[in-house]
């Protein structure tokens, strides 16, 4: 079913390629910061832009067990990225749903070194863009806000499914990446088919308690460069919030795992085929501008959870607007 023109704006913020730090330097698939409410919603037709803009530090590589790797107790990076991003949503429908093509070009620079004895080194470029077509259906109510000047709220169940793909066009240096930890682009196809909802409820607390979840299944191609293979890894990012009239307030973060071993030269990388965990979360908070067909959104996350990757924190600002 089609909702209501500019209901539906800001799943625009949750829906533009991730420039976290990631396992084992490979890209995870989604948009700029990730994904997290409202995920599984497509807005009205039309044609719809914006830009995310990411700030992450790396202060810490750790082991299998989580450990600092005693090597790179002195490794640091930080990393800056923006996406400019568009979304298409053409009139056509299927099955009672919208489909989405959404399209991601990230760039930014990357600072930092892996041992103290290493001066500190900067890298910047194009990033890998993010192309995903998606479905999405809703199953439930329109309602409107209490609140003046607010979009309506889609009380409910949404769900979508969708393939997501990362090309390897990005600014990439084999030796920076190596010695260094320095990549903007990484050299590597990422092919990644995905499936989301969202569930909002009755006003309990406030306007509606919304639950959404998306799952990413990121298989990678090997890197011609240096012939590593990445494992499979299967992320989810989610989100717990309420809606308050213009706001959307709660919490989110993603979880990731490796459910296959890292490979280079056709056997598994020691000690351990270099399976990866993380785990982030932190606060997130929307705002709705229905006067100007746009909205922003801002979050913070931390890792909590890290396994053979980096300890990571954040913030993602991200700004997306109805352009016809």
């Amino acid at each position: 079913m089609h909702i209501t023109r500019g209901l539906l704006l800001a799943v625009l913020i949750c829906g533009t390629p991730t420039a976290a730090p990631a396992i084992e330097g490979s890209t995870l698939a989604g948009p700029i910061g990730g994904t997290d409410i409202r995920t599984a919603q497509l807005p009205p037709p039309g044609l719809y832009g914006g830009v995310g803009l990411l700030a992450a530090e790396a202060f810490d590589f750790v082991d299998a067990q989580g450990k600092t790797i005693p090597a790179l107790g002195a490794a640091h990076l930080q990393r800056l990225r923006s996406g400019p991003f568009l979304l298409y949503v053409p009139e056509f429908q299927f099955l009672g749903g919208s489909f989405g093509v959404l399209g991601v070009l990230p760039n930014g620079v990357e600072c930092g070194r892996l041992f103290a004895a290493t001066p500190t080194r900067c890298i910047g470029g194009l990033g890998d863009p993010y192309v995903e077509i998606a479905w999405s259906r809703f199953f439930g109510t329109v309602r409107a806000s209490r609140f003046p000047h607010a979009f309506p709220i889609l009380e409910g169940l949404a769900v979508a499914t969708g393939f997501g793909a990362v090309f390897p066009i990005g600014r990439y240096d084999a030796v920076l990446a190596n010695n260094l930890g320095l990549t903007i682009g990484n050299n590597v196809w990422d092919f990644a088919p995905n499936v989301a909802f969202t569930y909002t409820t009755p006003p309990i607390i406030a306007e509606g308690t919304e639950i959404s979840a998306k799952l990413f299944w990121n298989n990678y191609l090997t890197n011609p460069a240096t012939q590593y293979t990445t494992g499979t890894v299967l992320n989810v990012d989610f989100a717990v919030s309420e809606r308050i009239g213009r706001f959307q307030i709660g919490a989110a973060g993603f979880y990731a795992v490796q459910v296959a071993d890292d490979m280079q030269f056709g056997r598994p990388v020691p000690p351990d085929g270099r399976r990866g965990e993380a785990m982030q979360i932190g606060p997130i908070v929307g705002y709705d501008m229905p006067e100007l067909a746009a909205a922003m959104k801002f979050k913070v996350l931390a890792s909590v959870i890290t396994a053979n990757t980096v300890k990571a924190h954040g913030f993602v600002l991200t700004f997306a607007k109805k352009f016809q």
